[in-house]
């Protein structure tokens, strides 16, 4: 019985672990594809790709997991450029990527 038990706390464990790195994935994939948008470049392969995870201290103090993610993107359909960000939770704490075009000044 007791084997049983610990058996489904780590399968719980597995699940909570599985369903947190995917939803992250997804945060990762929509933070990517807004940047993209507002850059006016083109998003590439339609995912993210994880690259990176460690353990880290949240703000409040707790231990959590930061995850490193990659896309890749072009400027005019030829080239390859790749972007990478970073999320402590499901905050964004870092990223490099295409960046919005400066406003143009009317005269």
């Amino acid at each position: 019985m007791p084997t049983l038990i610990l058996l489904m706390i780590l399968g719980a464990a597995v699940v909570s672990y599985w369903s947190a790195g995917r939803a992250a994935a997804e945060r990762a994939e929509a933070l990517g594809r807004e940047a993209c948008r507002r850059a006016g470049v083109q998003w590439l392969d339609q995912s993210v790709h994880a690259t990176g995870l460690r353990l880290c201290r949240h703000d409040n103090g707790w231990l959590g997991l930061e995850r490193s993610f990659r896309f890749d993107y072009s400027i005019d359909g030829e080239d390859r450029h790749a972007g990478r960000l970073v999320l402590r939770g499901d905050k964004l704490i870092a990223f490099s990527g295409p960046v919005s075009p400066p406003p143009t000044q009317l005269h």
